[in-house]
């Protein structure tokens, strides 16, 4: 029976994709991002919104968690969390951060890097809002990231908060809110075959400033 090490060195992909070229993309990142996003949830791929946050704590060791990007525009790229979660703590110590999105249908991969910011409470706000009524209760509920002695513990304490908001509406929390992460760097990665991947970076030194684009060895 072959180990699963042989099993994993074993895999190929079987992915044919059309190249990227540096003459078809728009000379801003952003209008690159929003055709590929557009496409991946106009062909109803699987959690197409979803991608991997990074960012470090204070001793300089790096954590990773998969979030929803809730909406995007000039300013940046928007999710939201507890502020007292891991990534809270971890973004307001150091607010330098990544998100990788990969959509494996399509054979494509976006890396974003940049600084992160809260977003204005009046949005945030907009946002708890629209989401269901047990979501809110649920980051009403919700210590992130801190231990649970007993998931009982958090049940009874969804059961208290629903009675006490049968007849009004919970409100965010000021421990919840909006992040947009300010890109300053970006790179589209396009699978080819035989490992000859194109990569098409967009870097910019600050806000503002002019983007400037690479091609990079696979």
């Amino acid at each position: 029976m072959a180990s699963v090490q042989q099993t994993i060195f074993g895999l190929r992909d079987e992915h044919i994709a059309e190249g990227l070229n540096e003459e078809s993309i728009p000379s801003d990142p952003l209008g690159l991002f929003e055709s590929w996003l557009g496409e991946a949830v106009s062909r109803e791929l699987p959690s197409a919104n979803a991608l991997h946050l990074a960012t470090t704590g204070p001793d300089g060791r790096p954590s990773g968690r998969i979030v929803l990007l809730r909406g995007y525009d000039e300013r940046g790229l928007v999710f939201y969390s507890n502020y007292e979660s891991r990534k809270g703590k971890e973004l307001k110590a150091n607010n330098n951060a990544a998100m990788t999105f990969f959509w494996d249908a399509l054979f494509r991969q976006i890396r974003v890097e940049g600084k992160v910011h809260m977003l204005p409470p009046a949005e945030s706000d907009e946002y708890f809002s629209s989401r269901p009524r047990e979501s809110r209760i649920g980051a009403l509920a919700s210590e992130q990231s801190r231990v649970l002695g007993d998931r009982n513990i958090l049940e009874q304490r969804i059961n208290e908060l629903e009675e006490k908001f049968s007849n009004a509406e919970p409100e965010r929390p000021s421990y919840w809110g909006g992040y947009y992460l300010v890109p300053l760097y970006y790179e589209f990665w396009q699978g080819r075959d035989h490992r000859l991947h194109d990569r098409i970076v967009f870097r910019r030194k600050d806000v503002g400033a002019n983007w400037e684009t690479a091609r990079l060895y696979p």
